[in-house]
């Protein structure tokens, strides 16, 4: 069997999981490993892996895939981990929020005869953890992929094809384009959502406000809710582009502020109107721009690279048994001199 191995067994991970094997790639192996004993039991009872493993080197041994969905935080020391034990040839990617640093990561840890692709599914939940994984989490999601410049066409295509499978949309960008949007539409909204819930709950009347907080306020602060390392990682691996976006943020709430407290109440209502009308063409799909797709070679994806790798793997496991004249595991061995009849 090929493997498919998953590091980080979390939201992420564990929806991968299920996502992939809904898939029903044939002939895959899924091996998985988490921190807790209990999280990795977790997944494969409920189907996310077929094998828990003992270890990150156990579970990426013979691998042709890894995906890395450790928190942020974790990933450089996951990489040292499993670099020796990398096969030649296998995939390596990931599903952290930011990427730049993560690739940086990538280019000094990993050895020279594997290819990492970037990758970062925008898709997630307030929740976090094995309990609330999903197969339907990437469905019509976009799933972003950063090649290296010099990552190999076979690589970057599995993982396209492993996007493909879990129903995402692959969309290509270089890592610093990347983390400057996401700072943007995805983790300014996560700092907002905090810093609104903790101011509203640091006020002296919040035991009376919360009696009256309805849909608008937990909409609007449901992130806050959201894994607090995982937010610590992302801001320490973005800090730059969040910045910039907060100091927007700040005097678009003033420009507010000021409409309020002035007395052109067609302006004020201007504001509202023109970003309702601007909201609703967004959600209605109006503001989707078509990106340049980067050129996949037809017929290649992630089965391919199971297979040929599964067949490299064959091959160099005969070599070895004829460079030391023992047959290769699994088969029987034959001795050259039958035993003759009885007469």
């Amino acid at each position: 069997m090929a493997r498919i191995a998953i590091i980080g067994l979390g939201l992420i991970g564990g929806s991968l999981g299920l996502a992939l094997k809904r898939s029903r790639l044939r002939d895959v192996e899924f091996a998985g490993y988490a921190r807790s004993r209990e999280t990795r039991e977790k997944a494969r009872k409920m189907g996310a892996i077929d094998r828990a493993a003992s270890d990150a080197t156990d579970a990426v041994r013979d691998a042709a895939v890894v995906i890395i969905a450790t928190p942020i935080a974790a990933i450089p020391d996951i990489m040292e981990q499993i670099a020796p034990a990398l096969p030649q040839d296998c995939v390596i990617t990931d599903v952290a929020s930011t990427k730049a640093q993560v690739m940086r990561w990538a280019e000094e840890l990993l050895p020279h005869h594997v290819s990492f692709v970037g990758g970062h599914p925008m898709a997630g939940k307030e929740r976090s953890g094995i309990d609330v994984a999903d197969a339907a989490l990437f469905e019509g999601k976009p799933y972003c992929i950063v090649p290296f410049v010099h990552a190999k066409e076979t690589a970057v295509n599995t993982v396209v094809g492993l996007a493909d499978l879990v129903g995402a949309s692959p969309v290509f960008m270089d890592a610093e384009e990347h983390d400057s949007y996401v700072a943007a539409i995805s983790h300014l909204p996560l700092v907002v959502s905090t810093a609104l819930f903790s101011l509203v709950r640091d006020s002296a009347a919040w035991p009376e406000m919360a009696q009256l907080a309805s849909s608008g306020f937990r909409d609007v602060t449901r992130l806050a809710s959201g894994s607090p390392e995982m937010s610590e990682d992302i801001c320490h691996t973005n800090a730059q582009n969040i910045i910039h976006w907060l100091d927007r943020m700040v005097a678009e709430l003033r420009k507010y502020r000021d409409l309020i407290r002035g007395d052109d109440e067609e302006a004020l209502f201007k504001a509202f109107a023109r970003v309702q009308l601007e909201r609703d063409a967004f959600l209605a799909g109006g503001a989707k721009v078509k990106r340049p797709e980067r050129p996949v070679e037809a017929g290649i994806g992630l089965s391919d690279l199971l297979m040929g790798h599964w067949a490299a793997s064959r091959t160099r496991e005969v070599m070895k048994a004829v460079e030391s004249q023992e047959p290769p595991a699994g088969r029987a061995h034959r001795s050259r001199h039958r035993p003759q009849r009885e007469r």
